[in-house]
């Protein structure tokens, strides 16, 4: 008589085990929890200002801001250390040695962070401006029902996007200083540069400028550069993705040439 035991592994194991990993370590949650703060308190901060204020401005583009300007450093943070802190532990040995084949290990990360951060992603742009259109009280502009709907999809999208940049990037460096610096130059001051060096036209292809392109109704001013997107919004993500896809392959890449 022989009893039969049911082993669960190939990808779904790999994406079972990395998201019993991603929940079960507190920097997950104080990630999360940091990002909410940081939406809610400058939802209530600009929504109050637009109270007094000669700038006004609808709730989306309060919440667009929240999320540029604040909450998208702790969508970096908590991608960055999904990848990094098994370096910085030692716990990519154990990891390799339960899934071997390195690009699966890849996969498995990418297919947790995806669905978390673009609901997460949707989640704080439907309450930041649902609190920034309370407490302004009808003051500053209105919000549309399309203008809502592109802000939020666009930063889930934005979010899980940029989540799998970081892991890509993770996986190539990893560093956790190395992937955080990196990221932060490559989303602001990169583009900065770029412009200043006479190539203006350039600035609407990098991915945090794209990512607030993708939040922002077509043919409207992008709050970032005060310039319309030359593109739809969905093309901001489009360009969100070429990058992340360019940064998972070299991440991938070199995890399979060299040794963790």
């Amino acid at each position: 008589m022989t009893a039969s035991v049911e082993v669960r592994g190939g990808l779904s194991g790999a994406v079972a085990a990395e998201w019993t990993k991603f929940w079960s370590v507190r920097a997950t949650w104080w990630c999360l929890l940091t990002g909410a703060a940081l939406m809610l308190g400058y939802g209530t901060l600009s929504g109050i200002a637009q109270r007094y204020g000669d700038h006004p401005e609808a709730a989306n583009t309060i919440a667009l801001g929240g999320g540029f300007y604040l909450t998208q450093f702790a969508v970096i943070a908590l991608a960055t250390l999904f990848v990094t802190s098994e370096y910085a532990g030692g716990g990519i040995r154990s990891t390799l040695l339960w899934t071997p084949v390195r690009s699966r290990v890849v996969v498995a990360k990418a297919a947790v962070l995806l669905p978390v951060l673009f609901a997460y992603g949707v989640l704080l742009a439907c309450a930041g401006m649902a609190l920034a259109a309370a407490v302004k009280d009808g003051h500053g502009l209105p919000t549309s029902p399309e203008a809502a709907f592109t802000t939020a999809s666009g930063m889930g999208g934005y979010f899980a996007l940029l989540g799998l940049l970081c892991t890509g990037i993770g996986w190539a460096l990893r560093s956790a200083a190395g992937t955080l610096v990196s990221v932060i130059v490559l989303l602001v001051p990169l583009p900065l540069i770029v412009a200043s060096l006479g190539l203006p036209e350039t600035v609407p292809y990098f991915p945090g400028i794209a990512g607030v392109n993708a939040m922002v109704e077509a043919g409207q001013p992008n709050p970032v550069t005060m310039a319309p997107a030359p593109y739809a919004p969905w093309v901001g993500l489009a360009i969100c993705a070429a990058w992340t896809a360019a940064a998972l392959l070299t991440g991938a890449a070199v995890l399979r040439r060299r040794d963790a």
